[in-house]
C-alpha cells in the first residue's frame, strides 16, 4: 500500500487531569505507541495474545505490577528527562495533553509525551524515559531498545511528523543520560500499520486470539495468567495429532538438557576436587594470592549465612501459632511440565 501523507491527526480526547482508570478504557479502543511492539511480537513484557486479552477487555496486557515503582517514578521523572533534554539542546519543549487518532487508519492511537520545536521552526516528539543504570548497554553505540523505536515510529505515523528525539537518564547524574535521533522511514512505518490493522481488524474486531510467536518464557507466563491453578478435577485432554511434533520435540529437547546436565555435574566434581587443597591450604582464611607463571590468581573463600526454616518447623508453626503463619508465610503457585512415553501396544 502506498502511504497517503496528506493528513492532520484527529484530536480525540483531553487527558489533562483523567483518571488512570478513564485514561485506560481510551487505550482500549485502539492500538498505543506502547503497544506496537506487542504486535509485531517483540515486547519485553507481554505477548501479541496478552494485548489481545487486553483490547478485548477479558484480562489487562500486564497484570501483576511488582514494579510499580518503578513505573511511578518513570512517570514522576518525565518533566525533568524533558528539561535535561530542552537544556542540552536548546529546543522549545511542550505539551498537548490530549490523545489522537490517524484519519485513515482509526485504530492508531497516540498520546506523546512531548513535543519539540527546533531553532529552524520544525515540529517533532519527545519521547521520555528512565531506566536502571543496568541497561546502558542496551543504548550503546546509538543504539536503542526495539521496543521504543517501535513505539516512536507508531508516534510519527500517527501525528505525521518527520522525527523523534527519545531521551533516557539512568540516575541522577546528567553523565548517565542519552538521547538519539530518530528520523521517519515510510517502509518501516508501512509495514508497522500492515501488521497493527491485521492484529486489530482480524483479531480484535473479529474475535480471533492471535497464535503464540515470543519466546517461551514469555508464553508460559501468559498462559499461566490467562488459565490459573490448575484444576484436579477436570478430565484428561485428549490432543489433537497436529501436537504431536511438538511432543516429540519436547520429549528430545528434555533427553538433552538431561545429557547436558550430567555433563555438568561431571565437571562440577572435577571442579571441587581441584579446589579441595587449595582450601585445605587457606585453612579459615578467607582470601588467598599465588603468582605463577605471569598470572596473578586472588581466591576468595568466604563464609556466608542464611536464615531458612525447616519443613517440620513450619508445619508446627502452623499449628501452634496459625495467625503468625498466615501474617508471614505466602503462598505462590508454580506448574511444570512432564512428558512420559512408553510404545502403543501392537493388536
Amino acid at each position: 500500500m502506498a502511504l497517503n501523507l496528506d493528513y492532520k491527526p484527529v484530536e480525540v480526547v483531553s487527558t489533562a487531569g483523567m483518571p488512570e482508570s478513564e485514561w485506560l478504557e481510551w487505550r482500549r479502543k485502539g492500538i498505543g505507541g506502547s503497544d506496537s511492539s506487542a504486535v509485531m511480537g517483540c515486547s519485553p513484557f507481554c505477548t501479541t495474545r496478552d494485548l489481545y486479552y487486553d483490547k478485548r477487555g477479558i484480562a489487562p496486557a500486564i497484570q501483576d505490577k511488582p514494579n510499580w515503582v518503578t513505573l511511578k517514578v518513570g512517570h514522576l521523572l518525565e518533566p525533568l528527562v524533558a528539561e535535561i533534554f530542552a537544556r542540552q539542546t536548546g529546543y522549545r519543549v511542550y505539551q498537548i495533553q490530549k490523545m489522537f487518532r490517524h484519519p485513515l487508519y482509526p485504530f492508531m492511537q497516540a498520546d506523546v509525551d512531548y513535543f519539540i520545536e527546533t531553532d529552524d521552526g520544525r515540529h517533532g516528539i519527545l519521547e521520555c524515559k528512565t531506566s536502571h543504570p543496568n541497561n546502558k548497554g542496551k543504548w550503546a553505540d546509538d543504539c536503542i531498545p526495539y521496543n521504543y523505536e517501535l513505539q516512536c515510529r507508531h508516534y510519527m505515523a500517527v501525528m505525521n511528523l518527520d522525527f523523534v528525539w527519545i531521551a533516557c537518564l539512568f540516575s541522577n547524574s546528567e553523565a548517565d543520560f542519552v538521547k538519539r535521533y530518530i528520523e521517519r522511514d515510510l517502509d518501516l512505518e508501512e509495514d508497522l500499520i500492515q501488521n497493527e490493522q491485521h492484529f486489530w481488524e482480524d483479531c480484535v474486531q473479529a474475535g480471533v486470539e492471535p497464535p503464540y510467536t515470543e519466546n517461551g518464557d514469555l508464553v508460559l507466563a501468559s498462559l499461566r495468567k490467562h488459565y490459573g491453578p490448575s484444576d484436579p478435577e477436570q478430565p484428561t485432554v485428549l490432543l489433537a495429532p497436529v501436537l504431536a511434533l511438538d511432543l516429540q520435540r519436547y520429549v528430545q529437547l528434555t533427553a538433552m538438557k538431561r545429557d547436558y546436565e550430567q555433563k555438568a555435574k561431571e565437571v562440577d566434581r572435577r571442579i571441587k576436587e581441584a579446589a579441595a587443597s587449595i582450601l585445605d591450604a587457606m585453612g579459615t582464611a578467607e582470601r588467598a594470592t599465588l603468582t605463577a607463571d605471569g598470572v596473578v590468581y586472588t581466591v576468595s573463600y568466604a563464609s556466608r549465612y542464611r536464615h531458612t526454616i525447616k519443613k517440620e518447623d513450619l508445619e508446627r508453626l502452623k499449628l501452634e501459632y496459625p495467625a503468625v503463619y498466615d501474617a508471614f508465610v505466602s503462598v505462590s503457585e508454580s506448574r511444570s511440565c512432564t512428558v512420559k512415553t512408553k510404545e502403543e501396544k501392537k493388536t
